[in-house]
C-alpha cells in the first residue's frame, strides 16, 4: 500500500498537472452516465502533454505495484477510449500482454468485445482513467470474464464518488485510486486554481450523488 506521505505528494502534484494542462472545466456538461455536471475533469486530454503523460503514467505504475503488485495479474486491459493509453503504458512496463475491450460487440469481423488474446483462468487487471458509475468496468469485466478472464481488481486515477467503487464489489473488482473529486477540489483550491465558489459546486455534486444512491433517500 501507498504510504500516507507519498500518497499526499502524489496527489498534490497530479493536481498542478491537471490545473497546467487546463483538465478541469466548468459549466454544464453530460456525461457517459447520462447525467449532467457542473464540472467535468478531462483527463483525455492528458496524452496531448507527453512530460504530464509521462508523470501521471508513473502515478499508475506506483498505484498498480503498491496496490496490486506485478505478481496479481497476467494481463492489463485497457477500458475504452481513455483508459487505453495508460493501460498500454502499464503493459509496456509490467511486460504484460494488452488486449483491450469494446464498448459494444462488433458486428463483423469476429464479432469480439474483447481485442487481443485471453487465456482462460489468466488474471486481467482493467485499467481506466476515472470511474463515476460502475458501468463502463462492469461491461469490460464482464466480456473478459466470458471469455474465460479473471477479474479481481480495477485501476483509475480518479473516484468522481457517484457510487461506482461500491457498485464494483457487488461484481467482486477491488478498485483501487489515487485521487477522490472531493479530495481533487479541496487541492485544487488551496493552490489557487478554483475559487471558493466553485470548490462549494464539486462538493455540492458529490454530496448529491451521496444522497441519490443513499438507501433511504
Amino acid at each position: 500500500m501507498l504510504e500516507a506521505k507519498e500518497r499526499e505528494a502524489m496527489k498534490a502534484e497530479l493536481c498542478n498537472i491537471l490545473n497546467r494542462i487546463g483538465a478541469l472545466e466548468f459549466g454544464v456538461f453530460k456525461l457517459t452516465t447520462g447525467r449532467t455536471s457542473p464540472h467535468y475533469i478531462d483527463l483525455r486530454i492528458v496524452p496531448s502533454f507527453p512530460d504530464a503523460f509521462r508523470r501521471i503514467c508513473d502515478f499508475y505504475l506506483t498505484l498498480t505495484r503498491r496496490n496490486v503488485g506485478a505478481g496479481g495479474f497476467e494481463r492489463i486491459a485497457g477500458i475504452p477510449t481513455a483508459g487505453i493509453p495508460f493501460a498500454s503504458f502499464l503493459a509496456y512496463q509490467f511486460k504484460k500482454p494488452f488486449p483491450y475491450t469494446r464498448p459494444r460487440e462488433r458486428l463483423h469481423g469476429r464479432e469480439r468485445r474483447v481485442e487481443g488474446i485471453i487465456i482462460p483462468g489468466d488474471p486481467v487487471l482493467l485499467v481506466d482513467d476515472l470511474i463515476a458509475t460502475e458501468r463502463s468496468l462492469r461491461r469490460a469485466a464482464e466480456a473478459i470474464r466470458a471469455e474465460g478472464g479473471v477479474v479481481r481488481d480495477a485501476v483509475v486515477l480518479l473516484d468522481r464518488e457517484e457510487g461506482g467503487n461500491e457498485k464494483l464489489t457487488d461484481y467482486k473488482v477491488s478498485l483501487y485510486s489515487l485521487l477522490t473529486g472531493s479530495e481533487a477540489a479541496e487541492k485544487l483550491y488551496q493552490i489557487g486554481a478554483i475559487t471558493e465558489d466553485q470548490l462549494r459546486i464539486i462538493k455540492r455534486q458529490v454530496k448529491r450523488s451521496r444522497i441519490q444512491r443513499s438507501p433511504f433517500s
